[in-house]
């Protein structure tokens, strides 16, 4: 039996440009398709409203994906069937995806294999013989293209054709440069994934983004002489986050390389020295994600936003924002909550939500909670995955 048909241009485009508004994150993201049963829907609500100008233009989306398929690559969303299933079940899921190669890889068993930069000769000869075997058992050796570890593993996956690199940047920005050929090989006989445009250089806050996805699509994650304070114990913690299985490679106690993968172990991570210790941990069936299906009538549309109709008056407004704001607080509340608790609507409190968002009055966490932006220590998702 075939299954579904990839998603339309048209709606591709709406995702995308709703992703990239100023102020929307995963989490905001998702919420505002639940509401609005679409992208298009909700992006008619931003448009409509007094943070218009956050949305990117039409135009600026279209160039954007005509420069990823003249690179070779593809935009994937939410929801299509090419998507991550393991990545697309997680609270912040990217809302879009660029690739470039065979998206199907990351439709079957995955597992991501991370360790040092400086790593040793001896680490690289392990993450490389780990990574033959298991794409020999039909299992896909995901990695972030780094020096190291990382590109022991992705070679050691790639002449079975089995291995995908997460990137921090854009698909036509090899990094770091002295991996441009692999970064090419990969592209031809793997996969390249990321959420950055293309033309985007990697910097240093695109890199938690791309460790995210390496936690969110792979089923565990193998570390490999990670210190302590390292990238990869930060990928290790991610999939932790999202139930993962984490496996460490045990070192020597004298190699401050070793001393964060040890320390996993000490908490309890999977104590790994060959391909069986990580085949027999795995899940065997497929992780079922939810899949993109056209909502036949989307939420209506505030009604002051509603095609020909008249403005309500401003009244109206400023008093569905103050008695939300009066519901809002320092610590985190759940949406639910305060739409339950709120006389207005539920379309017209998660409206001023997404507002009061964009304007940077309140921060977005995960769970639909939501708190005053001015609270300690908070933040929104968008500034949670540059810091994680």
């Amino acid at each position: 039996m075939n299954g579904p048909g990839p998603v339309p241009a048209a709606t591709v485009a709406a995702c995308l440009r709703l992703a990239r508004t100023r102020g929307i994150g995963p989490v905001s993201y998702h919420r505002l398709i639940r509401v609005h049963g679409s992208a298009a829907a909700a992006l008619d609500v931003l448009l409509r409203g007094r943070d218009a100008d956050r949305v990117p233009h039409a135009d600026d989306i279209a160039r954007e994906m005509e420069r990823t398929a003249r690179i070779g690559g593809r935009v994937i969303v939410h929801g299509d069937p090419d998507y991550p299933p393991a990545l697309a079940i997680v609270a912040d899921a990217p809302p879009v995806l660029s690739v470039m190669g065979d998206a199907t890889l990351m439709r079957g068993r995955v597992v991501g294999v991370v360790g040092a930069r400086n790593a040793s000769s001896g680490g690289m000869r392990i993450a490389e013989s780990l990574s033959v075997m298991l794409a020999a058992a039909g299992v896909c050796v995901m990695s972030g293209l780094a020096r190291g570890i990382d590109a022991a593993a992705h070679r050691g996956a790639l002449p079975a054709r089995r291995t995908v690199a997460a990137i921090a940047g854009g698909l036509d920005c090899p990094y770091p440069p002295e991996h441009a050929r692999l970064h090419h090989e990969i592209a031809q006989h793997g996969a390249l994934v990321t959420e950055a445009p293309p033309g985007t250089v990697p910097q240093a806050r695109h890199f938690p983004r791309r460790n995210r996805l390496i936690a969110g699509i792979s089923l565990g994650c193998v570390v490999i002489e990670a210190a302590l304070r390292s990238g990869s114990l930060i990928t290790a913690r991610m999939a932790l986050d999202y139930d993962r299985i984490v496996f460490a490679v045990p070192g020597s106690p004298l190699d401050p390389r070793c001393h964060g993968s040890n320390d996993l172990l000490r908490q309890g991570a999977v104590l790994t020295e060959n391909e069986r210790d990580i085949l027999r941990e795995l899940p065997s069936g497929p992780v079922s994600p939810p899949l993109f299906t056209p909502v036949a009538n989307p939420a209506p549309a505030l009604p002051e936003m509603a095609e020909n109709a008249p403005s309500a008056p401003r009244m109206d407004a400023r008093g569905a924002h103050e008695a939300v704001r009066e519901l809002l607080s320092f610590a985190p509340s759940s949406v639910d909550d305060i739409v339950r608790r709120c006389q207005f609507s539920t379309a017209t409190v998660l409206a001023v939500l997404s507002e009061m968002e964009m304007s940077g009055l309140i921060d977005v966490l995960a769970g639909d909670m939501v708190v005053l932006s001015s609270a300690p220590g908070m933040a929104t998702d968008n500034r949670w995955i540059d810091k994680a």
